[in-house]
């Protein structure tokens, strides 16, 4: 067994209750209690996810400070500069809102910085490249800046205003912005009448907030062209940014996401439309083609160099340009898997061979000259392998950087506070962060994160969970069961797929290896109550079902050749009892 088999407890009586008052099939309300939805009106409006939803963006921390100084900034006709990052989430944000105060009258510039050179987020030399490009007084740091404590003094001391605008975890002391836009500053306990559904908005969640506080104090205010500003074509770029920074899709991020995803698949952007063409999305985008086949292709070019591609690709008016740009952005992407597949097979290789699984709890890897673009999805590989929090860190000189990826249960942003003195910068979120260090600190770094994790983790945290919503019979998956399911669209992180399990299966038929290099298996089960076809996507070498056994799996409709039947994504099977 691969897994850690989590079967959420059946719940019966309240199943019932629910599904009779709402007219829910039993399976759908079991599935939407594992999701902490207990209540027909949470239920409803997560169901029937709507726009008039969306909470007031004032509600957000400094909101009312950030739009009265950037207002002022527009009566004082001040060149505003918008400092972004180089991820997906940054270059959506930064488009976003350029193309928000060019309709609104601001005077607005761009900058992203160049990873290579200048590094992650506010850093010294990315702001000073920055001033000398665009002098400004007032500078908007969109996705970076909440741990930016001496960057922002050093811009205030030269007499720039700094809002930031970010979801990342914030710094204590807090630095000295104009104003600091950010839901962590509101993780305080509220009334259960009225939470803060925020939370979890990453930033161009948050820009989107910040077009329509300015929509708004422009309405009341008579602002030239705010009455007639419709901020719903911006959501194309809100769900690429939302979906492509793994924040949970819940609340304010599945209301963003879903009417995202329909702006999305009738998107006129030029851009986005060449995109799609490249990648060869099918016709409906769901959070996985967002997520693995448009969301790496805008993020390479930030990952090899600058970001600046990208976010032309975003900006594009003209159908040629914006062909062109996707073009260069998927050669930029194939460049960085060509790099990404050489640099997992040397760390896994390099960690394989000393891995102890009952001492090593915290992998810390780091290599000269190991390309500092692609370490963040290296972690992630690493992690996916041994299921252990991992860093990779690269680069060249006296100063190395890196990306964490963590598991269930450790706070990396947290456990990098604790090794403040052995790093240059660190910052991020619980499940992903960023560092600079030196090199020679690299096995202190490995050796005090092993032992916070041995403090904090159970042996069985160490193994990878499957969360199943509930036991079903084969004779149960229906396509108009599947249909029901659906609603739950769309789901990712916060709201994942629905995991089932049945006992005591056969197989039907012999199973068929698939695939260019019989990398997948195709198999025929049954329950003895129904029969179904099920696929176990990269098997690989693993052990094969044989005799009596369980299966976890998602259900799902697979369409081919005019024809519609339930398919298994197997995910997981042990020997039946």
């Amino acid at each position: 067994m691969n897994y850690r088999w989590q079967p959420a407890p059946p719940q019966p009586l309240l199943v019932r209750q629910l599904a009779a008052t709402l007219n829910l099939p039993p399976l759908l309300t079991q599935c939407l209690l594992n999701r902490g939805l207990s209540e027909p009106g949470a239920i409803t409006r997560f169901l029937r996810p709507r726009l008039q939803q969306l909470s007031d963006p004032f509600q957000l921390p400094d909101m009312d400070r950030a739009v009265t100084r950037l207002f002022q900034a527009r009566e004082r006709a001040e060149s505003l500069v918008i400092f972004g990052d180089y991820d997906v989430d940054g270059v959506t944000s930064t488009a976003l809102l350029i193309e928000v105060f060019e309709a609104l009258g601001w005077s607005a510039r761009h900058y992203l910085p160049h990873r290579m050179d200048e590094g992650y987020g506010l850093s010294q030399d990315a702001v000073e490249n920055c001033l000398r490009q665009f002098p400004t007084t007032l500078l908007l740091a969109v996705d970076c800046g909440s741990t930016a404590v001496a960057t922002i003094a050093w811009l205030q001391e030269r007499g720039v205003d700094v809002i930031v605008l970010d979801h990342h975890q914030i710094s204590s002391p807090t630095p000295a912005a104009v104003a600091l836009v950010n839901p962590q500053a509101a993780r305080t306990p509220t009334p259960a009448s009225d939470p803060p559904r925020f939370t979890e908005l990453c930033s161009v969640g948050l820009a989107f907030k910040l077009a329509h506080a300015l929509v708004k104090r422009g309405r009341e205010t008579g602002l030239p062209g705010a009455a007639d500003y419709d901020i719903r074509p911006l959501l194309d770029l809100v769900a690429l940014g939302t979906i492509a920074d793994i924040v949970p899709l819940v609340d304010e991020n599945r209301i963003l996401v879903a009417a995202g995803l329909a702006r999305l698949n009738t998107t006129r952007r030029p851009g986005l439309r060449a995109l799609k063409q490249i990648a060869q999305t099918p016709e409906r985008l769901g959070v996985y083609e967002v997520g693995y086949q448009l969301g790496p292709r805008l993020n390479a070019a930030g990952r090899l160099e600058t970001a600046e591609e990208s976010f032309r690709l975003l900006r594009a008016q003209d159908d040629a340009e914006a062909l062109a740009l996707a073009r260069q952005l998927d050669a930029r992407n194939h460049e960085r898997q060509k790099i990404e597949r050489g640099m997992v097979d040397e760390v896994i290789g390099a960690v394989r061979a000393r891995f102890n699984p009952a001492t090593d709890f915290v992998i810390v890897e780091g290599q000269l000259l190991w390309h500092i673009g692609v370490v963040g999805i290296v972690a992630s590989r690493v992690l996916q392998e041994f299921y252990r929090p991992t860093i990779i860190v690269g680069g060249e000189g006296e100063l190395w950087r890196g990306s964490g990826r963590s598991i269930a249960g450790f706070d990396l942003a947290a456990a990098l506070r604790e090794c403040d003195d052995l790093l240059v910068h660190h910052g991020g979120h619980a499940m992903a962060a960023g560092l600079t260090i030196r090199p020679d600190q690299l096995d202190p770094l490995r050796q005090r994160l092993n032992e916070l994790a041995r403090r904090a983790l159970r042996p069985a945290d160490l193994q990878p969970p499957l969360r199943l919503d509930a036991e079903v019979g084969f004779h149960e998956l229906s396509l108009d069961m599947l249909a029901q399911l659906d609603r739950l669209f769309p789901t990712g992180p916060g709201n994942p797929d629905v995991g089932l399990f049945t006992r005591n299966v056969t197989h039907q038929r012999p199973l068929q290896r698939i695939g260019a290099n019989r990398q997948h298996v195709k198999l025929w089960l049954t329950d003895g109550t129904a029969t179904h076809e099920a696929v176990w996507w990269n098997a690989g070498e693993a052990s094969l079902p044989v005799g009596r056994f369980d299966v976890a799996f998602a259900p799902r409709i697979n369409e081919f050749n005019h024809r519609r039947i339930v398919q298994l994504k197997l995910q997981d099977w042990r020997p039946a009892g």
